[in-house]
């Protein structure tokens, strides 16, 4: 798909920029998973103009934005109007002047609230405001909403209360003619993935995400989305995976699950770690928002937030996110994972995972990913190697219809299936 602006900035105790959409009609919003940057990860609520319109220009002048990527209110509304206002302290020049500073850099701007009377850092919300709240971000004009659940006054508990309390907002949106981007952010409370499409472009199926790979924390208890009533948050890569693995089927063009956003880059994991990470969130075509600081990126983080293979994936026209093949226990802990799916242009995705604490070698049969192929019908090309020159997607050699994988400790490894000239017209996946 051909997008005319390439990343949105979402602002609040949240600002971020936004992968721009193919036109102005709200039929064309999210028609492939959005992609920018958001500030909560790294600055949380210590934000001002000059953070967002830094952010803004790191991710043009870095060239960030040619690979497709709260707490801004005042503490009280305007008296007589009820209008939203920004911080006077933090943002002088008001959000519509950042909002043009942001689109002149070519890019979208996306704005934070809440489905409450306050949001989660405890500015102002949005509930019984949201008329008012939706003429005003389009006067600014905002491209991206995110909308949170804090103190939603019990508006919660079951799927018709939800879809009405969030509906509201999404109807106020609907009625100002501008197309903003909605995204739900309830946590995975009352399973959005079963009403949100009917409202929104995408959807939280998990509580907040932390920098953190695989450790338990009892403030994300929930070890399967069955039955779960607690979705917490401090939740770790691997437990929103193993969420994510039963939801592939809710996510598609104009609609998608979102993992939460991206962590790579803020430093409390490794090299191989954020490569999962960032692999899978793009597979499973979740939004891919950046949540690190754009202006002091290492060397590793710029090659893995740049991989542009991996992000082509993401933004396939196709929209199927890749479903999880088989999950298999190893003696030391953790699993090792196979997932795959299609892509345009009858491609294939193929992705093995590694969660143990140790180093593994095995060999993949082809027919575990579909039933009438074989690798002699297909070129392999991997997704992490670069070639000689120097572009992402080393050929990668086959062996008697099998991959060959040798995967560290936490590590994934991703291929691109690609037809050659003998290729069987379709294949059936297992």
């Amino acid at each position: 798909m051909t997008f005319t602006l390439a990343t949105a900035l979402l602002v609040s105790c949240s600002f971020a920029f936004l992968r721009g959409w193919a036109s102005n009609s709200p039929a064309d919003l999210a028609r492939t998973p959005p992609m920018g940057w958001n500030t909560w990860n790294h600055f949380g609520c210590q934000i001002s103009e000059k953070t967002v319109v830094d952010a803004a220009k790191a991710l043009s002048d870095s060239g960030l934005k040619d690979f497709g990527y709260e707490c801004w209110q005042a503490p009280t509304r305007h008296s007589l109007t009820k209008e939203p206002l920004a911080d006077p302290q933090k943002f002088p020049s008001g959000i519509k002047s950042v909002v043009e500073q942001v689109h002149a850099l070519g890019l979208k701007f996306g704005i934070y609230s809440d489905g409450g009377t306050h949001t989660c850092g405890g500015r102002f919300g949005s509930l019984g405001y949201e008329d008012i709240d939706a003429k005003t971000y389009a006067e600014w004009g905002v491209d991206f909403l995110k909308y949170d659940n804090c103190y939603n006054e019990g508006l919660s508990g079951n799927q018709s209360i939800s879809h009405e309390r969030y509906g509201n907002m999404s109807r106020a949106l609907a009625s100002t003619g501008r197309p903003i981007h909605f995204a739900v952010c309830n946590w995975g409370e009352d399973k959005p993935w079963e009403w949100a499409s009917e409202i929104a472009q995408s959807w939280r199926i998990s509580g907040d995400i932390y920098d953190n790979f695989g450790d338990y924390d009892p403030r994300c208890p929930c070890e399967v989305l069955e039955g779960c009533k607690n979705f917490g948050h401090h939740c770790a890569v691997t437990r929103i995976l193993d969420w994510a693995a039963s939801l592939v089927d809710y996510a598609g063009p104009g609609g998608w699950n979102d993992l939460d956003m991206l962590e790579v880059g803020n430093g409390n994991m490794t090299y191989d770690e954020y490569v999962t990470h960032f692999s899978m969130w793009a597979l499973l075509k979740s939004p891919m928002i950046l949540g690190n600081d754009l202006t002091k990126m290492t060397d590793e983080t710029w090659e893995i937030i740049t991989n542009k293979l991996l992000i082509d994936t993401n933004q396939d026209e196709l929209g199927i996110p890749v479903r999880r093949r088989w999950r298999r226990p190893v003696p030391q802990g953790g699993t090792v994972q196979l997932w795959s799916g299609p892509l345009t242009s009858r491609r294939v995705v193929v992705a093995v995972m590694n969660t143990s604490p140790i180093s593994i070698n095995l060999q993949i049969p082809l027919s575990d990913v579909f039933e009438e192929a074989t690798l002699g019908f297909y070129d392999v090309y991997d997704v992490w190697k670069k070639d000689t020159s120097g572009r992402w997607g080393a050929p990668y050699p086959v062996h008697s219809n099998n991959l060959k994988v040798s995967l560290r400790k936490h590590q994934t490894k991703v291929w691109i299936l690609v037809p050659s000239n003998n290729v069987i017209d379709q294949v059936s996946f297992s």
